[in-house]
């Protein structure tokens, strides 16, 4: 039986950013299939006790900080934890997202970590469309259809679709890893989920 880990995440979220690499690696290891699943955090949060950033607590906007610097360091990352273009919107990006995963699942996968690093490392705006062009452009994906697909009704109705089921699924943050039917919240959790598909 193939191993398929759903991936909901949104592309702004510094934690999917700094799980991404090592989520695909560990997926690449076991052969399992990655279904990368963009979502909007703003819809998710309201049903799941969740708080946008803006409306968290003091000392939790300050620890957050703490815990992003240490990760980065950690992992090796070199991360700007408070870039020129945050917050902003994720809703543009997931859907050039999702118009990627139209030419392949691979270059979906990749289209998700090359926006994360523009976002966190690059000081671009991941909202504007002729950085997402570049983006593409770098990964040689085709722009002119990626552009057009991005900014299809149908293409948003599957980032709506996605986000639907992930409140179903009862994910409540980013990023989320769901494999055979087991959660794994947060990019701290990939060694548990690394022993799941060992099994």
């Amino acid at each position: 039986m193939s191993k398929i880990i759903d991936y909901y995440f949104t592309p702004i979220s510094p934690w999917t950013f700094l799980g991404h690499d090592r989520f695909v690696a560990i997926a690449r290891k076991h052969n399992a299939a990655i279904s990368v699943k963009p979502i909007n955090l703003g819809r998710v949060f309201p049903v799941s006790g969740g708080l946008p950033l803006s409306k968290r607590a003091p000392q939790r906007q300050k620890y957050r900080l703490v815990e992003l610097r240490r990760w980065a360091a950690h992992l090796g990352i070199p991360m700007n934890v408070q870039p020129r273009h945050f917050p902003v919107l994720g809703d543009i990006a997931a859907c050039w997202i999702l118009a990627a995963l139209e030419q392949s699942d691979a270059a979906g996968v990749a289209m998700t970590g090359a926006i994360g690093r523009a976002l966190w490392c690059e000081e671009k705006d991941i909202t504007d469309a002729a950085v997402l062009g570049d983006i593409a452009a770098r990964l040689t994906l085709d722009v002119p259809t990626l552009a057009e697909r991005a900014a299809a009704p149908d293409t948003a109705l599957r980032y709506d679709t996605l986000t639907q089921e992930a409140i179903d699924r009862d994910v409540f943050g980013a990023p989320t890893y769901l494999y055979a039917g087991e959660m794994f919240w947060g990019q701290d959790r990939l060694d548990f989920l690394d022993r799941a598909l060992s099994k």
